[in-house]
C-alpha cells in the first residue's frame, strides 16, 4: 500500500525548487532538487510525476505567494494607475524579500514549461489582477498579443528596480517610484 502523500514533503519540494530554478535556472537536477529537500529522488517523483509537472506546481505556488502580496494594498475602486502601482509596489516588496522566489519566477515566466492550463490556473488565482494588467497594456508595441514580451520587459525593470533598492535600502521607496514610472509609460499610452 502507497504511503499518503505529507503537504509538508510537497512543500518542501516546491521550496527546494525555488532555490534550485534561482540558483541553476530549469536546468537544475531532479536530484539535487530533492536532496535540498531532504528527500530521495523517487520521493520527489511520487509527488510530481515530471520535472515540467513539477515547475508547472512551482509557478503556481509562486504565482500564489506573490499574488496575496500584490493584493495587499491593491483598492479596486482607484484608478488603473494607482491599482497598477499598489500592485508593482507588492511585486517589488516581494522580490525584495524573496529574492530566489523573484529570480525563479522570472525564469518560470518566460520559459516554454508552463503549460496553457497553468497559465489559466494562474490567472484564475487573482483575476483581478489578470484584468488590471489587460487594462494596463495598452502601448502599440504590444498591442499585437505580446503578452510573453510585456511580461519579459516588466520582470526586467522590476528586476533593476529590486537590484537598486536592494543596494540603497533608504533609497527604496525612490526606486520604486521610478522604475514604476517607467514600466507606466512603457506599457501604456501616458
Amino acid at each position: 500500500m502507497a504511503r499518503p502523500k505529507s503537504e509538508d514533503k510537497r512543500l518542501a519540494l516546491l521550496e527546494a525548487a525555488k532555490v534550485a530554478v534561482a540558483e541553476l535556472g530549469l536546468g537544475a537536477a531532479t536530484s539535487l532538487i530533492a536532496k535540498k529537500a531532504g528527500v530521495a529522488e523517487g520521493t520527489l517523483f511520487r509527488y510530481f510525476a515530471t520535472k515540467d509537472e513539477l515547475l508547472n506546481a512551482l509557478y503556481l505556488h509562486l504565482k500564489l505567494s506573490l499574488g496575496k502580496t500584490m493584493m495587499e494594498n491593491y483598492r479596486p475602486g482607484s484608478s488603473v494607475k494607482e491599482r497598477a502601482r499598489a500592485v508593482w509596489s507588492g511585486y517589488i516588496d516581494w522580490g525584495l524579500i524573496s529574492p530566489a522566489a523573484s529570480k525563479a519566477m522570472r525564469q518560470l515566466a518566460v520559459s516554454d514549461k508552463i503549460t496553457e492550463e497553468t497559465l489559466a490556473q494562474a490567472a484564475q488565482l487573482y483575476p483581478e489582477l489578470h484584468e488590471l494588467a489587460e487594462a494596463c497594456v495598452t502601448s502599440e508595441f504590444f498591442s499585437c498579443g505580446q503578452s510573453a514580451f510585456a511580461d519579459a520587459i516588466f520582470f526586467s525593470l522590476a528586476e533593476t528596480t529590486m537590484e537598486f533598492a536592494s543596494r540603497e535600502p533608504n533609497e527604496a521607496g525612490n526606486y520604486k517610484t521610478a522604475g514604476f514610472e517607467v514600466m507606466w509609460r512603457a506599457m501604456t499610452k501616458g
